[in-house]
């Protein structure tokens, strides 16, 4: 038993110094050739030894079968020979791919045949790195801010310059960084914030970030602090039509507008990997939909697509927001004014015709309602179906695993066989939605399917790809 406790003590000695020297190597494509590396669409830039490991386990609740660190690294080795830029990488994939080829290939061989169509060849870069301004600094906004930061890298991509907000009375820079630094949902920022108070700003991670005090769009001059052709990013909700996102494009050095809500009228709405096809160079004005709308349609989509959907209805369990009071006092909507702490509340939901805008043949097919409950982050989205096709839940199931592993949106769509998971596990997710295979129920033609989404992070990382997409980046992922 002793031996056997030794060698196991070994074997993880050993993992770790494999993940040390993995994460070298990602640091490296990273900055140096701004080459992105996941396993299974989750980064791993910035890890710890032990995070490494455990990204790598993960795989066995999407594959059934985990994957090692000593199966990686040698396929890590033969990607950092190669002369790449600009891509994304799922080593995870690629891995799981190379373990079940049958053909004997070396790692270099396999690689090589896998990155074909991206070695010796520039990938989708901008001449110069794009302004962006977010307009307002509450929950989204200083999620958007540690996206924004953290995908700073050795490319010409997104750069943020400068933060938009009210002055309040005893409003402070330390106190706006403070909110960044420290956050209770989503812990703490793992970087660097250094106050400028002298020049109203903060540096972060070396990128310094302007705070600019103004009381309605199109009161700034972001010219004046060198900001040119930037890409604002509303956050408040204030303005949601046409007119009022204008007043935006009214300050001088601002482009373009990306409201974090839904948009009214003919504003496009885009749900990122379902339609955002519809995104044209000249726009202006875009919406990148809710939360519920991004988590709900990528899935809806694809099984309208495959089993035809008759009718269904949504129910969304969503967490509580600042929307909310903390305890009872006077709101303006039905049942809202009620702590949100301490109870379910009952309220409605523009999901389902939100969801039209993404996909119009559902028209007229979806109702929809939404129910608050005591939980500060992480939301379920229920959905309860009627298709024109008969299947089970082993082939329901199956088909979503692979559009989550291979297909157009497997950056929107997670897939999970855990019977273990909650609501906290899924804090910090960055797909849209996440589909809990385990509670699937199938009964001929008729199905529920039960999706998490985190409503904060990864609605904000849905926003992150709208406004990649407006810049001119568009970054291809392999193994395809």
């Amino acid at each position: 038993m002793d031996k056997q406790r030794d060698t196991m003590l070994e074997d993880w000695i050993q993992r770790e110094e494999l993940a040390e020297n993995m994460l070298q190597i990602v640091g490296k494509l990273y900055r140096d050739r701004d080459v992105i590396t996941m396993i299974y669409g989750r980064p791993i830039i910035n890890l710890s030894v032990i995070e490494m490991i455990k990204a790598h386990r993960y795989v066995r609740l999407i594959e059934d079968k985990e994957i090692y660190v000593r199966q990686s690294i040698p396929l890590m080795r033969e990607v950092e020979k190669l002369d790449l830029s600009s891509v994304r990488i799922d080593i995870g994939m690629m891995t799981t791919d190379f373990l079940r080829d049958e053909r004997n290939l070396s790692p270099e061989q396999f690689v090589k045949e896998k990155l074909a169509d991206v070695i010796g060849k520039e990938g989708s870069k901008i001449d110069e790195p794009q302004d962006v301004v977010l307009y307002g600094f509450g929950r989204i906004g200083r999620l958007l801010a540690r996206l924004l930061i953290e995908n700073t890298g050795g490319g010409n991509k997104l750069r943020l310059r400068a933060v938009v907000v009210r002055r309040k009375n005893n409003d402070t820079i330390e106190r706006r960084a403070s909110l960044l630094r420290l956050d209770s949902v989503h812990g703490q920022f793992s970087g660097s914030i250094v106050l400028d108070e002298e020049n109203e700003g903060i540096i972060v991670n070396g990128n310094f970030i302007k705070f600019i005090y103004a009381d309605s769009p199109d009161a700034i001059d972001y010219e004046q602090h060198g900001i040119k052709n930037a890409i604002v990013i509303d956050n408040t909700g204030v303005w949601r039509t046409e007119e009022g996102l204008g007043l935006h494009l009214k300050s001088k050095g601002a482009a373009k507008v990306l409201l974090t809500a839904p948009g009214k009228g003919d504003i496009k709405n885009v749900v990122y990997g379902v339609n955002s096809n519809i995104i044209e160079p000249e726009d202006t004005i875009l919406s990148a939909a809710s939360c519920t709308t991004n988590a709900i349609v990528p899935v809806l989509k694809v099984v309208n697509d495959k089993f035809g959907i008759e009718n269904g209805h949504l129910e969304t369990i969503h967490a509580y927001t600042n929307d909310q009071n903390l305890l009872d006092n006077f709101h303006k909507g039905d049942r809202r004014g009620r702590s949100g702490p301490l109870n379910m509340v009952l309220t409605n939901t523009g999901a389902a015709n939100a969801v039209v805008k993404a996909v119009p043949e559902l028209a007229g097919k979806l109702t929809a309602h939404a129910i608050r409950v005591p939980t500060p982050n992480v939301s379920m989205a229920m959905l309860s179906l009627n298709f024109k096709t008969s299947t089970t839940k082993e082939e329901l199931n199956e088909f979503l695993r692979v559009k989550a592993v291979h297909s157009e949106i497997q950056d929107q769509v997670d897939y999970t066989s855990s019977s273990e998971i909650v609501s906290t596990d899924l804090v910090g997710s960055r797909f849209a939605c996440v589909v809990d295979s385990q509670v699937t129920i199938v009964e001929d033609k008729r199905c529920v399917l039960y999706l998490w989404y985190d409503n904060e992070f990864g609605y904000s990382c849905q926003v992150v790809r709208v406004v990649e997409q407006m810049a001119g980046l568009k970054v291809e992922v392999y193994p395809k």
